[in-house]
């Protein structure tokens, strides 16, 4: 489609936005909608199309409320780069205000898209971070004076969908869903406008200074990187500086005669695979040529660098969410730094980039302990560290210089086969792994959860093409390994991430995160720390289609979520067993039919329990032990909801549980403060309390019973503490849960307190996107760095192998009962 209407209203010598160009990558989904704060505030609703986005002006935002029709003026196509733009538009410009990202995703439209556009009646589905679900785009008759085409934008409904009580989405979730700011924090920034200001000018950034050491020197081309050497901890001498391993592809960017290239750790110019935006800002720098080294990534949901997100996102042609961490500087303005020591180069690397745009970031470093920092890492979920020799000069190849310590085991493997899909014949189930041992492959064991729907169609295709008759392994496969194996050709090189090598020489409990096309299949081998987790043993079970996807968005298949139960089973057992189950089963996965389930079911497993309740006529579920929990999986069972007692004690509740749900516009640092002062309440009657994040919105304070109280008298108890907290600031607390009293406040729901209700179990999963867990806590861990939904069944067990000490230890020893009571 022509871009000459949107390139015709503007200027852009003097506009930030992008004038677009001949598209190269193959046809995608993207959708986005920005908060355009212009002579009027509107959102504009734009979706991919035939190789630009096709665009909407939504005069009063959309609405999640059915049925409610919201005025879409349709405007002229933009680029698909504009699905990117976040920043300020000259006053004088076509359209000039502030305009930021305030969600984005992918969209999927109901039949054939372009006949619908055509017609006048677009049905849709979107899957963005804030908008989700079915959408209608109606184009209305047109009148003699409408200028433009009039549409209107209905909201479907479903599980998306709000009532007219509940909050408004855009009051709801004011930000940028790619920086985190609002309309005030952009608007009047440079480049662009402020009402405010006037125009912005920025002084230009001066090149820094050169170290000492620094000798002069012809423009090198590119230089083999340094790579770091794995280890078991990390070096703790004061010599050593300590840096967050990041998640993402190594790239050495080279900034020369104006432009910039972006090359992998083998040489290969990538430039084209990241976008425009990194290599128009490195072009930014204040230096005339200059080399760095650096990694790209994609921030996930949780805040960490997601290697997974960042291969859907290349695959998908999406570049807006990528960003480049810099960690040397190996050249700059006609000087080579590597002979300088690390410390001088990264304070050279600093001041370079102290006005780079956003999307260049520094990487910082920790003096403290290695281990330390590691273990830290770790309890956040993050990939691990990387340590260097603070004085040590630049090297290339694997040295002693750099030292990795990773929070779980991960490395490279060759794809050798693979297996089919038992839920889709286009599909693969498995891939089979190996690595080079002296010119040997070696079977290295397969790797059937990380794949999202996608994904497990597009690698069918591609190993289609490459299958052999011959197994390509040195010796042959045991019967058990081989079946249904399809052989391919070893040409690719996959990421894996796995819990341990069984003492045969396969991996335990593998996830797969993403395919490497940056290494050569030739350079795996098999990387060893010394050191590696004890393997748990698999209860038992039969799980049938183990590779049918729980959660389509982020690959966790049915084996993930078992292994994934039979790794914290020591961890979430004490909480589950032997009590009533209320459960949410959605034996198609998110996405698909879920049901709340309380009571047993026919063909339920024979693990799971059938016990009785004497004031309920069906039988309800409990289970007591790994098998019953596994057995759980096999039925389709997302998440877990225990009572909070026994099944001897039924009407004796063993613990107290405080759900702080915050309301549309709450903080999360509000949340914290608020589970501290349901803490001191709860000390101040005698009672010791434990913090988990709901995997939702919010925290779960717990505090563990002696059981004599009846439920009656501990819901009366929490409900005093509720509404204490109500009158003394009614500001911010409210007990009732009614949804229109509730914005601005936080719900402090005592109603989790009373016979048959329940709350989702530590250590339980939650069905929706992200597959996010219920996380357990240390009263110290509560910070605004770790959300509600930061943990999941991805990146738990990082956080589990680096505790020190269960935080709920004490748990049960702590049990009392409430003074006064």
């Amino acid at each position: 489609m022509s871009l000459t209407a949107y390139r015709k209203k503007r200027d852009f010598e003097a506009t930030p936005e992008p004038k677009g160009g001949a598209r190269k990558k193959p046809a995608g989904d993207s959708f986005v909608i920005q908060k355009h704060a212009a002579t009027r505030l509107h959102y504009d609703l734009r979706l991919e199309m035939d190789g630009v986005l096709k665009s909407w002006a939504l005069t009063k935002g959309p609405s999640l409320v059915p049925g409610e029709k919201r005025l879409a003026v349709h405007v002229e196509d933009h680029p698909l780069e504009y699905g990117d733009f976040e920043g300020t538009i000259p006053k004088k410009e076509y359209g000039g205000g502030t305009v930021i990202v305030w969600d984005r995703g992918r969209w999927t439209p109901i039949g054939d898209a372009r006949k619908a556009y055509a017609k006048g009646n677009l049905v849709f589905e979107l899957h963005g971070e804030k908008l989700g679900g079915r959408w209608h785009l109606v184009r209305m008759a047109k009148k003699p004076r409408d200028k433009k085409e009039n549409w209107l934008l209905i909201k479907s409904d479903d599980a998306f969908a709000r009532t007219q009580d509940e909050p408004d989405i855009l009051e709801e979730r004011p930000e940028s869903v790619k920086t985190g700011r609002v309309i005030r924090d952009v608007e009047g920034e440079d480049p662009g406008w402020s009402s405010k200001a006037g125009k912005i000018e920025r002084k230009e950034a001066q090149p820094p200074a050169m170290p000492k050491r620094a000798r002069k020197a012809a423009f090198p081309g590119f230089i083999d990187p340094a790579l770091a050497t794995l280890k078991a901890s990390p070096p703790n001498s004061s010599n050593w500086l300590h840096e967050i391993k990041f998640d993402g592809y190594r790239l050495q960017a080279h900034v020369r005669n104006g432009k910039a290239s972006l090359l992998t750790r083998s040489g290969l110019d990538w430039t084209s695979k990241f976008g425009t935006a990194i290599a128009k800002a490195l072009t930014k720098l204040p230096v005339e040529d200059a080399i760095l080294d650096g990694e790209a990534i994609v921030e996930g949901a949780a805040g960490a660098s997601d290697f997974s997100a960042l291969q859907a996102d290349l695959a998908a042609g999406r570049t807006d969410r990528l960003v480049l961490f810099l960690f040397d500087l190996l050249y700059s303005n006609g000087h080579d730094l590597r002979p300088v020591p690390l410390t001088e180069r990264k304070a050279t690397l600093e001041r370079l980039l102290r006005q780079a745009p956003a999307v260049l970031r520094y990487s910082e470093h920790f003096d403290e302990d290695g281990d330390l920092i590691l273990r830290h890492a770790c309890r956040l979920s993050l990939e691990g560290v990387v340590s260097k020799n603070r004085t040590a000069p630049y090297r290339s190849g694997r040295g002693n210089d750099w030292i990795k310590a990773k929070c779980s085991q991960r490395q490279e493997f060759i794809v050798a086969g693979y297996v089919p899909s038992t839920t889709s014949p286009k599909a693969i189930g498995s891939l089979v792994l190996g690595y080079y041992d002296g010119g040997d492959l070696v079977y290295a064991g397969k790797v059937g959860t990380g794949f999202t729907s996608k994904l497990a169609h597009d690698l069918r295709k591609r190993l289609e093409k490459l299958e052999v008759q011959k197994t390509p392994f040195a010796t042959k496969l045991a019967a058990a390994d081989a079946r249904q194996v399809r052989f391919v050709s070893p040409e690719l090189v996959a990421e894996v991430e796995f819990r341990a090598w069984t003492a045969d020489g396969v991996v335990r409990h593998a996830s797969f995160r993403g395919l490497r096309e940056d290494k050569e299949p030739k350079d795996v081998v098999r990387e060893t720390a010394g050191r590696g987790p004890a393997i748990k043993a698999t209860p038992a079970v039969r799980l049938t289609h183990h590779d049918r996807l729980y959660w389509k968005d982020v690959g966790v298949t049915k084996q993930g979520l078992a292994d994934y139960y039979c790794d914290v089973w020591p961890f979430i057992g004490p909480y589950i067993v032997n009590r009533p189950l209320a459960l949410v089963r959605c034996p198609d996965g998110v996405g698909g039919s879920c049901f709340f389930q309380k009571h047993a079911w026919r063909g339920q497993a024979k693990e799971i329990l059938k016990a009785v309740d004497p004031e309920d006529d069906e039988p309800i579920i409990a289970i007591d032990s790994l098998p019953g929990l596994v057995g759980l999986v096999q039925g389709g069972v997302l998440e877990i909801h225990p009572w909070g007692s026994q099944l001897n004690e039924l009407d004796r509740p063993d613990m107290i549980i405080m759900d702080l749900d915050p309301g549309p516009g709450v903080e999360w640092a509000a949340v914290i403060e608020a589970a501290h002062e349901v803490r001191a309440r709860l000390a101040d009657a005698g009672l010791s309390s434990f913090v988990k994040t709901s995997g939702g919105k919010g925290l779960h304070v717990v505090a563990p019973l002696t059981p004599k109280a009846s439920w009656q008298e501990v819901k009366a108890f929490t409900k005093s503490i509720a509404d204490a907290m109500t009158a003394d600031d009614p500001d911010r607390y409210v007990a009732t849960v009614t949804k229109a009293k509730r914005k601005g406040k936080i719900l402090v729901d005592y109603l989790r307190n009373a016979r048959g209700s329940t709350a989702v179990a530590p250590y339980s999963t939650r069905a929706r996107e992200g597959a996010a867990v219920s996380m357990p806590l240390g009263w110290d861990e509560l910070s605004p760095a770790v959300g509600p939904d930061y943990f999941t069944v991805e990146n738990a067990l990082p956080r589990l192998n680096a505790l020190d000490a269960d935080p709920w230890e004490d748990f049960w020893k702590s049990a009392a009962i409430p003074s006064g009571r």
